[in-house]
C-alpha cells in the first residue's frame, strides 16, 4: 500500500512503499518472489518517473525493481526495468534498449514520451534472503520557466561537520570502476555523508583498495555503485542502496528551493545534490561539468550555501561557498538536474516537516 504525501505546485510527488518479507508471494517462471504494489495516482501529468530503494541482498541474490505507468489517455505502459541491483555486485545494473512509444529508460528515470497519471512498481527478489528495507518513488513534471531565486532568510549560520574528500585525490585508482577518480563525484559525496553518520565499510572490506590509499572509503564506495551497464558510478538509486547497506535509509527526489535544502540541513542532515554548469555560471567553482554531485553542508549567515565539492583538487579545498541564486540556478533549472538529490540518514533521525509532498 502506498502512501502519498501532499503534492505540491512545483509538481513533485513523492511516495513510499512498504514491501513485505516474501510469506506467499507471486512466483514467476524463474523462481522469483514478486510483490507488485498497488497503483498509486500521481496527482497531475508527470514526465519523469525516479525509483529509489535500500535492500540487503546475502551473496547469491538480488533484486529488480520495475514500474508501469498509466498514461493520461487511461493505458497502461509496459513494465520497465528500473535496476537490478546485488550489494556484491551480481548483478548491479541498469537496463538500456526498453524504449518504446510510451517512454525509455535513462539509466536511473523513467522518461515519459506521453504524460502518465499512476504508476505501479513491483520488485522480483531473486535467491534466499534478499529483502527490501525501503522504497521511495518520485514522479515529476519539470517546468519550463526560469528558476525563481529563493529569499534568504534571517537566521544563524549553520555548518555540519561533515569529511571532506577530494575524487581527484583517487585519480588512477581501480580504472574499471569508471576511470578512476575524475569521475568520482557521486561516491566520494556518499562516502562523506556516510562518514557524517559514522557508518560505512569495515576495515577488513577495505583490504583490497590498497596501501597508501588517501580514503579508502571513496574507491570503496565507487566499486559498490559502479553500473556495468551506464559503466558509471553515478546511478542516482545505486548510490543510496549502497548507503543502505551501512544502515541508513535514504531515497532520490526533488527539491525546489535552497529553503528546503536548509531545512534538512538545520535538521542535521547534510544533502547530496546534482548540477551542471559552466564556470561563469557557478562563481568560485572554477570548472564545468555536464553533471556533478556534492554535498550541501550548511549556509552562511547570508543565505549561501556551503558545500564539500569534491571536485576540488585536493581534500584541504573541498569546503566551498556558493552563491545561493548561483546555486539554486544551476541546480533548479530543468536543463540540469531540475533539483535531484539524495538524503540519506539514520532511520532514528527525523526529516524536517514537508508540506510540499516530495518526501
Amino acid at each position: 500500500m502506498c502512501s502519498v504525501l501532499t503534492v505540491d505546485l512545483a509538481r513533485v510527488a513523492f511516495a513510499r512503499f512498504a514491501v513485505p518479507d516474501p510469506t506467499a508471494p507471486e512466483r514467476t517462471r524463474t523462481g522469483a518472489d514478486v510483490w507488485t504494489g498497488e497503483e498509486c495516482q500521481i496527482g497531475f501529468a508527470a514526465t519523469q518517473i525516479v525509483p529509489s530503494w535500500t535492500a540487503r541482498t546475502p551473496p547469491g541474490s538480488w533484486i529488480e525493481i520495475e514500474v508501469r505507468a498509466r498514461t493520461a489517455q487511461g493505458r497502461l505502459t509496459k513494465w520497465y526495468v528500473m535496476g537490478r541491483w546485488s550489494e556484491h555486485g551480481d548483478p548491479r545494473t541498469s537496463v538500456p534498449g526498453q524504449g518504446d512509444e510510451d517512454g525509455d529508460v535513462a539509466v536511473d528515470t523513467f522518461v515519459a514520451r506521453r504524460p502518465v497519471v499512476a504508476y505501479q512498481v513491483r520488485v522480483s527478489r531473486h535467491g534466499g534472503g534478499a529483502r527490501v528495507t525501503g522504497l521511495g518513488v518520485m514522479a515529476s513534471a519539470l517546468p519550463r520557466t526560469p528558476v525563481v531565486p529563493s529569499a534568504a532568510g534571517v537566521a544563524e549560520p549553520v555548518e555540519l561537520a561533515v569529511p571532506r574528500h577530494s575524487q581527484h585525490e583517487h585519480a588512477g585508482h581501480h580504472t574499471r570502476y569508471d576511470g578512476g577518480g575524475a569521475n568520482w563525484c557521486s561516491p566520494a559525496s556518499v562516502a562523506m555523508v556516510l562518514g557524517f553518520w559514522g557508518r560505512g565499510p569495515d576495515p577488513g572490506e577495505l583490504d583490497w583498495v590498497g596501501d597508501g590509499d588517501p580514503a579508502p572509503v571513496v574507491d570503496h564506495a565507487a566499486a559498490g555503485t559502479y553500473d556495468d551497464s551506464y559503466q558509471g558510478t553515478g546511478n542516482w538509486p545505486f548510490n543510496v542502496a549502497y548507503a543502505g547497506r551501512y544502515g541508513l535509509a535514504g531515497f532520490v527526489t526533488r527539491l525546489r528551493s535552497a529553503t528546503e535544502l536548509e531545512a534538512f540541513v538545520r535538521a542535521g542532515i547534510p544533502v547530496i545534490t546534482s548540477q551542471s554548469f559552466k564556470t561563469h555560471e557557478l562563481p568560485g567553482s572554477c570548472y564545468t561539468t555536464n553533471g556533478h554531485i556534492l554535498v550541501v553542508t550548511g549556509f552562511t549567515a547570508e543565505g549561501d550555501v556551503v558545500v564539500n565539492d569534491p571536485a576540488a583538487p585536493c581534500d584541504a579545498e573541498v569546503r566551498r561557498v556558493y552563491p545561493r541564486a548561483a546555486f539554486e540556478h544551476v541546480w533548479l533549472r530543468s536543463s540540469g538536474s531540475g533539483g535531484i538529490v539524495y538524503v540519506l540518514h539514520p532511520p532514528e533521525t527525523p526529516l524536517p516537516p514537508c508540506t510540499n509532498g516530495n518526501w
